[in-house]
């Protein structure tokens, strides 16, 4: 069929639009790609209309300079409801990118070392280890073992337990050590920060009064009709 052809169900042909398309692929349907014989209607102010026929629900939009967009595909007959499509495609972008921002992604980090490492350089590294579990990022801590180093084993797995055990308070060991090749490694996954702590933060964040500042007392109400100060 193509783009000019008369649709099923008797809907009326309507010039090709690019909204239309894009989300017809989408499996959200607008205007002329809802070929059902009735909807229930919702109109643009949210009142329910009741079961129309696609015609009538398609005039009525048109009548309205808006979209007929189908909502609730699944029911039966399908729920539509007379929109400006354009509109609620900004809506709904802006809504998904806000949720995106607030929605943080952990990164995978990983540190080395080797089974012979200072104890200095140890703490150092646990240090940053600590950091990114602070960060909500998971950490994949490595020991690399050289040489003769391989027959020494039993020392990368006991500063493993000393990393996790240090880090307890921040990270949770998922799985137990795992040895691949010349490598043993742990991997740690940060804790979930409390609300309260949270919510701490934010009181931290916000600005204090600036010294000799005094807290105003609520001002009196007014009574009705009196001119306000």
């Amino acid at each position: 069929m193509g783009l000019g052809d008369a649709m099923p169900h008797g809907v009326p042909r309507e010039p090709f639009i690019t909204e239309d398309s894009l989300y017809y692929d989408k499996r959200i349907r607008i205007n002329k790609w809802i070929n059902v014989a009735q909807v229930r209607l919702i109109d643009s102010n949210g009142t329910m209309l009741g079961v129309k026929s696609i015609q009538e629900a398609g005039q009525m939009a048109r009548d309205a300079n808006l979209d007929l967009v189908e909502i609730s595909p699944q029911a039966v007959p399908p729920v539509c409801k007379i929109m400006d499509f354009s509109k609620y495609l900004y809506e709904k972008d802006k809504q998904d990118r806000e949720n995106r921002k607030k929605q943080k992604v952990g990164m995978l980090k990983e540190i080395r070392f080797n089974p012979r490492i200072a104890q200095h350089d140890l703490d150092t590294k646990i240090k940053h280890i600590a950091e990114f579990l602070r960060d909500q990022d998971k950490v994949r801590v490595t020991v690399v073992f050289k040489g003769r180093e391989n027959q020494h084993r039993d020392l990368g797995e006991k500063i493993l337990q000393d990393v996790v055990a240090k880090l307890a308070e921040v990270g949770n060991q998922e799985g137990r050590f795992s040895l691949a090749g010349n490598r043993m490694s742990v991997m740690l996954s940060p804790k979930p920060v409390p609300k309260a702590a949270a919510a701490k933060g934010d009181a931290k964040a916000a600005p204090k009064p600036e010294r000799g500042d005094k807290p105003q007392p609520p001002a009196a109400p007014q009574a009705p009709g009196a001119p306000a100060a």
